[in-house]
């Protein structure tokens, strides 16, 4: 039998950027906050050796333990799903910090089309600019509704850059710190890119370019550029990440408690109301409920939805009907781009996550889609983010997989290659999207979610146009030969692509087509807020964290509103 504990004000089911801001400022207003987090506690101490490739980037130390919890995959109703059994496409985070952790640091705001896109885009090219296939929709809120809660979430992480992008929408206030060093081969990188009539400007970095203390007294630190981000943690401190800014503000305020080892497998419920939630303590299988006035789920997009879904909370989304919110609207990301290959020998070796420059002279909006098979782009960027050997071993096309031919262009071309690629936006489809599997279960006898993806012809078609720049901005940059990514055929789960999913949770302004409000709070539950990228109603050309950050803050803000007055707040 489960062991009930004393309520709290507050609960979050999982404690990374969503869980921990939710946590700092429900907190820093009074009220108790339990964060549960089914991983275990770890910090920069825990860091110290983490220049391990073969350890953290290969065998993925820091992520989830998929023989305890996987998802299944088919790319089409007609095909079996089987469960994943690697880490492979993306990487889901598990642990303090979560995928905030091990993330390289880009952090751009999404633009202002991302949040009108279905308006925007009927008003320019019409209604049938995609087929009725498309599930696009608004979110529910502008850009500049959304534009305070940017300006707060990136003055929490010190985020490095420059205000130099024309495509941009407007900012209330400049980056709390100056951009990362333009490196020779970033200036390569610009060069070609404004020689061409593009706007080159630097990556938004999270990898802090000085020391930094941020309004909540956290203090973040300058990055050393030891190319060692993306599947890492940051032993300096110096890469923004829950562990180093928003869990100590909310701990520091003596409001808050993680309970770690602690495996959320229900959501209950009583009428229109959720009461807290129920998990396993994954040491000792003992059960727990954590009653709670308001729940809030801040884990990755996929079990968000999967513990609304276990829960009987919400209707889930059916491709054959088209009825249904919960599973809908289900996005990845597509990655154009070429690889260059110099006669001179360059320094690959160091760098930072986030060390980079970018256009977006093709990304959202930004030129003529009158003539193109695809609304929205991609930016498109150069990063300088430290060359590691076992996953660096870029060969010309030509080449043997195998053999003295192979080691001999391997060790030729490891300071000779440099690749320009694109983060290409992804539009809802109708056949893609989240479930529950009706067969497998995860080591606690929860269904395992169910996903059913595949690129659209809008992806094919935005892949090509994108691949097709990386390649003439590699020609610019003086590459001897030049070689583009092939063309998309079926979404393959096993090699890596992009942590960058989204989808499934979506925002929206009306119950009949989202899953939560614009303050993410659940259409049917008045007390259940659900945060994540799982809320965008598809993805953009760019990384997610600061817009899943921004929404962060403007949840929290709706809590302390839904504690005092109650109801539903839009």
């Amino acid at each position: 039998m489960a062991k009930t504990l004393d309520k709290v004000d507050v609960v979050t089911v999982g404690v990374g950027w969503t869980g921990g801001i939710i946590a700092a400022e429900c907190a820093k207003q009074g009220m108790k906050v339990r964060g549960l987090e089914r991983g275990k506690e770890r910090g920069t101490k825990d860091y110290a050796m983490i220049h391990d490739e073969y350890r953290y980037a290969i065998r993925y130390e820091l992520m989830q333990d998929l023989s305890r919890e996987t998802i299944t995959f088919r790319n089409n109703l007609k095909m079996r799903p089987l469960p994943m059994r690697q880490m492979g496409s993306f990487l889901l985070g598990e642990n303090l910090g979560g995928a905030g952790t091990h993330w390289n640091g880009m952090t751009y705001r999404f633009l202002p089309y991302d949040f009108q896109i279905k308006t925007e885009t009927e008003k320019k090219y019409g209604k049938n600019k995609l087929s009725s296939d498309y599930l696009l929709q608004d979110w529910g809120i502008t850009y500049d509704e959304m534009e305070p809660y940017f300006d707060k979430f990136e003055k929490t992480i010190g985020l490095s850059g420059e205000d130099t992008n024309p495509f941009w929408g407007k900012r209330s206030s400049g980056f709390p710190t100056p951009p990362m060093k333009k490196t020779p081969l970033l200036k390569k990188f610009e060069k070609a890119t404004k020689d061409l009539g593009y706007h080159p400007y630097m990556v938004p970095s999270a990898n802090l370019s000085e020391a930094y203390e941020n309004p909540d007294g956290s203090q973040i630190n300058a990055c050393q550029y030891c190319g060692f981000c993306e599947r890492f943690g940051c032993e300096y401190g110096a890469k923004s990440s829950p562990e180093v800014t928003v869990v100590p503000a909310a701990l520091k305020t003596g409001n808050y408690e993680i309970t770690f080892h602690a495996n959320v497998v229900e959501v209950l419920k009583k009428g229109d109301k959720v009461t807290g939630v129920r998990y396993i303590d994954t040491q000792t299988g003992e059960e727990f409920i954590q009653p709670a006035d308001v729940v809030v789920l801040t884990s990755y997009i996929m079990n968000n939805a999967k513990l609304l879904m276990v829960s009987d909370i919400g209707e889930q989304y059916d491709p054959n009907t088209g009825k249904g919110t919960l599973g809908k609207n289900y996005c990845y990301q597509i990655e154009p781009g070429a690889t260059g290959f110099f006669d001179d020998q360059m320094n690959v070796f160091m760098g930072a996550g986030a060390l980079g420059m970018t256009i977006d002279d093709f990304n959202g909006d930004s030129f003529d889609h009158s003539n193109e098979g695809f609304i929205h782009g991609a930016s498109i960027s150069f990063t300088q983010s430290g060359t590691r050997p076992i996953l660096s071993n870029p060969v010309p096309s030509d080449v043997p997989v195998w053999g003295a031919e192979f080691k001999k262009a391997s060790i030729e071309n490891y300071t000779r290659s440099l690749s320009v690629f694109g983060q290409g936006a992804s539009m809802p489809h109708k056949n893609n999207y989240l479930a529950l599997d009706p067969n497998y279960k995860d080591k606690y006898g929860v269904p395992l979610l169910q996903m059913t993806y595949n690129f659209t012809e809008q992806d094919r078609n935005l892949h090509k146009f994108i691949t097709d720049k990386t390649v003439k901005i590699m020609k610019e940059m003086g590459a001897k030969k030049t070689e583009g990514g092939n063309p998309l055929t079926d979404y393959d789960i096993v090699p890596y692509q992009s942590t960058h999913n989204t989808g499934g949770t979506t925002m929206g302004a009306d119950p009949n087509t989202s899953v939560v409000n614009n303050y993410l709070q659940h259409w049917d539950m008045e007390n259940l807020f659900v945060v994540g990228a799982g809320n965008f109603n598809h993805n953009s050309g760019y990384n997610p964290t600061a817009t899943v950050g921004a929404l962060a803050y403007r949840t929290a803000e709706g809590i302390q509103k839904y504690r005092e007055k109650g109801g539903m707040l839009a």
